[in-house]
């Protein structure tokens, strides 16, 4: 390392900075943040420095920068120069390093005695990222790239462990038992029910792995399921939570509809089990697939259900939450991109435009679910955009009812074969040909249909 990190208390510490313009104004941030008295010296403040000087925030020494101005000032803790004038930089280099100050000469780390990282605040929580002074930018790509991945509750996350340490402590003498059922514990949806401010859901949660461990002497498996939705085909449409809970998971059920690249994003040693269904082929029974995860969860395992698409989206994934919790199975549901969204959209139209449709139906065409079923007069008249999962084999149906019930013939109709994929083909045809282009284009399932005026936008949009 060429730097050692330290979080450093610098709260009611005099610190001084040296430049009154926009790097200034953010360096005096951090130190402002910190709890720090923090005095400005410059001929002038910019806009960001006059904005902390009309809060009250920093005091500001009009003049530039020399030991007799600075002589009657509190010795500082730390001083930063951030001026364009490389004399007056090093001018404070040298009144540092006489005085023993640490200094920082922002852009110079020659001129370094400490760095000033980039940082992801999630108070208490507090993590920095350090190329060494090479490349502040890449630093704060890193930074960019983590800020998405750690929740904006890791705050709450942390204060809440902090305020059970000790009962843990008193719990498990063991420093090695003690490290376990935190190791644990934060790898369980403890953590999502925390960032997300649940707190009592969180503190019964861990009340109850304290008692457990109070009454067996050890600590018990934690078993919880993830019911994700993993998007409608691109890995890119993943969520980060979806992602995060996956990452952590160790046994995954998934589905024909999930990317392979998704399940290639799961811990390489999570074991993985296929449970897709396929018309007229099942791998396995709906009511099998609920009972493995139950049982799965009972051993200890944290299980993550991929499903493609949306859980709650004609998906099933409420009766699967229903047999988690009628068996006292925690769970966590995480939503994902629906088909009909995702589709249409790398389809190039919207579901829904000012000038053709303000309202969308979401409806299932599945054999099972039985064509007949659906609400034709009502779907004919409504203005709705139509988007059908599962209807290919019962687009003869569908097409029928609608015009049975009075639809144009001319509305459009938009066949999306593996929708979201680098595979995916897009099919625009009027509702009068719907079957007839399936029949001449031999289009199978997965496909998804989608019927309505706003359809017309593509060619807006793709010219």
């Amino acid at each position: 390392m060429d730097y050692l990190p330290i979080f450093v208390n610098i709260k009611d510490q005099h610190c001084l900075i040296i430049g009154g313009g926009a790097v200034a104004a953010r360096k005096a941030d951090l130190f402002i943040k910190s709890g720090a008295i923090v005095t400005v010296v410059s001929p002038e403040l910019k806009t960001e420095m006059k904005h902390h000087l009309s809060h009250g925030k920093i005091v500001w020494q009009m003049g530039c920068f020399s030991e007799e101005l600075v002589e009657h000032l509190s010795k500082p803790k730390y001083v930063i120069s951030a001026t364009d004038d490389e004399d007056i930089n090093q001018a404070v280099y040298r009144y540092c390093q006489k005085n023993q100050i640490p200094v920082n000469v922002a852009d110079q780390t020659q001129y370094c005695d400490f760095i000033l990282p980039a940082i992801i605040d999630r108070s208490p929580m507090t993590i920095a990222v350090s190329t060494g002074g090479r490349s502040p930018v890449l630093a704060r790509v890193m930074k960019a790239r983590l800020e998405t991945l750690i929740p904006a509750g890791f705050g709450r996350l942390t204060d809440l462990v902090g305020c059970y340490r000790q009962k843990v402590k008193d719990a498990i003498q063991d420093l090695d038992g003690r490290k376990a059922f935190w190791e644990k514990l934060l790898d369980s949806t403890f953590i999502d029910k925390t960032v997300q401010g649940r707190i009592e859901e969180a503190e019964r949660h861990i009340e109850n792995q304290i008692d457990a461990v109070k009454t067996s002497g050890q600590e018990i498996p934690i078993g919880e399921v993830y019911l994700i939705g993993a998007g409608p085909g691109d890995p890119d449409l993943m969520t980060f939570k979806g992602l995060r809970l996956l990452q952590q998971a160790d046994v995954i059920l998934y589905d024909r509809l999930v990317a392979p690249e998704i399940i290639e994003m799961a811990r390489r040693e999570a074991e993985r089990i296929y449970v897709g269904k396929k018309d007229k082929w099942h791998k396995v029974q709906q009511l099998d697939i609920s009972q493995l995860m139950v049982d799965l969860a009972k051993q200890g395992k944290r299980v993550a259900r991929l499903k493609g698409g949306d859980p709650y989206i004609f998906g099933r994934g409420a009766e699967e939450a229903e047999v988690l919790k009628n068996n006292g199975i925690s769970f966590e549901v995480v939503p994902g991109i629906t088909a009909a969204a995702g589709c249409s959209a790398y389809a190039g139209f919207p579901l829904t435009h000012r000038e053709f449709s303000q309202s969308v139906s979401l409806i299932t065409g599945h054999q099972q679910a039985g064509a007949e079923g659906i609400d034709y007069a009502r779907l004919a008249n409504s203005g709705d955009t139509m988007v059908f999962y599962m209807g290919i084999k019962n687009a003869p149906k569908i097409q029928e009812g609608l015009l049975k019930y009075g639809m144009n013939p001319d509305t459009p109709a938009a066949i999306i074969e593996k929708g979201t994929t680098p595979e995916q083909k897009v099919t625009i045809t009027s509702l009068d040909k719907l079957s007839q282009t399936i029949d001449e284009n031999h289009i199978k399932p997965p496909s998804l249909l989608v019927i309505g005026d706003v359809i017309k936008v593509r060619e807006r949009l793709l010219k």
